[in-house]
């Protein structure tokens, strides 16, 4: 095989991807960065909570990134597919989707997380727009406003304690049977916050602004604003195909510094947490790519 041999293979040009490949490009390694081009938060408008960057476009954010990521000449962008991977520890091979082969001696998984189909009449209109998935990053713009939770279970019960944070004028529909616990739902009850588990028939909107939910029963809840937990997959099925450990959630295991249980491979970002944000993926990604460098260099120093 004649390609090149890379340091470092970075699928997914997420926060994390992009923040790992420009500690790799200061740190003077060879990398190539490869992403589809098709970011979980391009439904957003603004991404928040991001320190000089808060309120920015998710398009405008990676704009940027590759812009100063360009000063390092030893970064490579790609754009395509990683569709298929094999090798081990000092030679991985991923082939993308119009048959084109890289090689690296490590790999950085930073291929986030996809949305399951959205099963609600209604809610594809207004995700992004007035229902989104994290109060962290959106409750600022709903504060004070009346909102519709839709979780059930644990989801449910930790949603109503976050939310009260933002607004107290907030229902919660489980969208079908609650799943609670009867400690939980009296926990609900003694605050007062109303639960509906019939099934939710449809979403009401203009222009991506929801008015209310409408349940199967006739019964209609006015609302400014949604908070749902979202149904969420893993974004690539090539972490499981080269063997790393995948846990209920759908995350890649890994340790603090993103190294998962083959040698060599690594994960950050959404892939490898369930805390999603934007800061907390490039902090992953940063941590990663300084693990990886290291491990280089050690590898050189000790040859």
């Amino acid at each position: 095989m004649t390609e090149q041999l890379h340091d470092v293979l970075i699928i997914g040009g997420g926060p994390a991807g992009l923040n790992a490949a420009l500690v790799l490009g200061r740190a003077r390694k060879d990398v190539v960065l490869i992403d589809e081009g098709k970011p979980r938060n391009k439904v957003t408008r603004e991404t928040h909570g991001f320190l000089t960057r808060d309120g920015v476009s998710p398009s405008e954010f990676r704009r940027i990134a590759r812009e100063q990521i360009s000063a390092y000449p030893s970064v490579r962008f790609v754009e395509g597919t990683a569709a298929a991977v094999a090798g081990v520890d000092g030679d991985f091979r991923i082939t993308t989707g119009d048959g084109t082969i890289y090689r690296s001696k490590k790999l950085l998984f930073a291929v986030g997380k996809k949305d399951s189909p959205l099963d609600i009449n209604g809610l594809a209109d207004v995700y992004g727009r007035s229902a989104f998935v994290c109060p962290y990053c959106d409750g600022w713009e709903l504060r004070d406003q009346p909102l519709v939770v839709i979780a059930k279970g644990a989801g449910a019960a930790h949603f109503a304690k976050v939310i009260a944070g933002w607004s107290d004028r907030y229902t919660i529909c489980t969208n079908g049977p609650d799943e609670l616990t009867d400690e939980q739902r009296q926990e609900l009850k003694e605050h007062d916050i109303p639960v509906f588990t019939t099934p939710i028939h449809r979403i009401e909107s203009n222009e991506g602004m929801v008015r209310q939910v409408v349940l199967e029963d006739g019964e209609i809840i006015p609302c400014t604003g949604i908070f749902f937990a979202p149904k969420l997959v893993s974004g690539s099925e090539l972490p499981a195909a080269i063997g790393c450990d995948i846990n209920e959630a759908g995350s890649v295991v890994n340790d603090a510094f993103g190294k998962t249980n083959v040698p060599g491979v690594y994960s950050a970002g959404d892939a490898a947490t369930e805390m999603y944000q934007a800061i907390a993926a490039a902090s992953m990604g940063a941590m990663a790519a300084a693990a990886i460098n290291g491990e280089l260099l050690n590898e050189r120093w000790n040859r």
